[in-house]
């Protein structure tokens, strides 16, 4: 019984849901000290550090392929990436929330960051609608095609991180982690095609 409530998906979501849950609490019983720019902030951290960890499923797997960790790695990567989305639709809200207007929405479309971050969120909108068992069968060898577009996602959502931080140090530290990821997955995939 412990082994199936330490593998369940609804278990899972509430470990997801928890840093959304405490980001809420904070900014409702303390709105003065952690109010929009630590709400924002957060939100979009957990929406990079999630996503980094779905990127990093496929080199964990490839990496140790004998081990069960990663085969539940691999089955719930789905749910690792629509809770990246979930904080990113968050930290979007928050934004829209904040500005409040319309047309100060549509004027800070000009910003290089806003726009980025924009494209970024639009590219993962059809991936999160289709991370489920029914999208998977309807769309065959289409689905993987679609999620594709995690990669440019990635690149952007990094870039928007990068443009909008007061100090972009920590956001380059994530890149360079997100690189390594990258690099690696992609060395393990060769290797594994060339034996």
């Amino acid at each position: 019984m412990l082994r199936s409530l330490a593998t369940s998906r609804p278990l899972l979501w509430l470990i997801l849901a928890l840093p959304g849950l405490w980001i809420a609490w904070r900014w409702a019983v303390t709105p003065n000290s952690y109010g929009y720019g630590h709400a924002i902030g957060d939100t979009g951290d957990w929406a990079a550090w999630l996503l980094m960890a779905t990127m990093a499923v496929t080199p964990l797997r490839l990496m140790f392929r004998r081990q069960r960790w990663t085969g539940w790695l691999m089955r719930r990567r789905r749910d690792l990436g629509v809770a990246s989305f979930a904080y990113a639709a968050g930290h979007t809200l928050i934004y829209l929330v904040r500005k409040a207007s319309p047309d100060l929405i549509f004027a800070e479309l000009s910003t290089p960051y806003i726009l980025v971050g924009w494209i970024a969120f639009t590219l993962f909108l059809p991936l999160a609608v289709t991370s489920n068992d029914v999208s998977v069968r309807r769309l065959k060898r289409s689905w993987k095609k679609l999620h594709r577009l995690v990669y440019p996602a990635a690149v952007l959502t990094f870039l928007h991180w990068i443009w909008s931080a007061f100090d972009p140090t920590t956001a380059w530290i994530h890149v360079g982690i997100l690189a390594a990821i990258e690099i690696v997955r992609v060395m393990l995939q060769r290797r594994q095609r060339v034996t």
